[in-house]
């Protein structure tokens, strides 16, 4: 992975491997990871943000556990088909009942009307995600970690 998909900062109040699974989930999401594609080895995500192989290991085994990577033994691990899909299901659900209300609340306290939101959404810009969309992560050394 690059440091221009994956910033090498980690917030102190989350665990690492829960925000290098994030940042992989983002990375689908956003396409930077599209379904079959290797994720880079354990050993060079370790290496590039200088990270405990154990905890990188965490991270994906979160993903496999979640069905949207995949162990392919000898070869790595990959995005697994319909990761993406529902990745936005579980997203977009959790947006309508985590976020939504705060917005609409937001919203409804400031009195904005459909006009002003819809210029604000077309002012906004078109990448909802961080910079990094579109960028294909490091693969190599992938036979090397096998045991992900």
């Amino acid at each position: 992975m690059n440091s221009k998909i994956m910033d090498p900062q980690w917030d102190d109040s989350v665990p690492i491997y829960r925000q290098l699974r994030d940042r992989v989930v983002a990375m689908i999401l956003e396409g930077a990871l599209k379904e079959g594609d290797a994720l880079p080895s354990v050993r060079s995500v370790a290496a590039d943000f200088r990270l405990n192989p154990l905890t990188v290991l965490k991270g994906y085994q979160q993903l496999v556990d979640e069905q949207l990577v995949e162990k392919r033994r000898g070869l790595g691990m990959f995005v697994s088909s319909g990761a993406r899909q529902a990745l936005l299901k579980d997203e977009r659900q959790r947006f309508l009942e985590e976020e939504w209300p705060k917005v609409h609340a937001t919203i409804q306290r400031l009195g904005l009307n459909a006009e002003e939101l819809q210029r604000a959404a077309a002012a906004a810009p078109a990448t909802p995600w961080p910079q990094g969309a579109g960028a294909s992560p490091a693969t190599k050394d992938q036979d090397d970690d096998s045991d992900h």
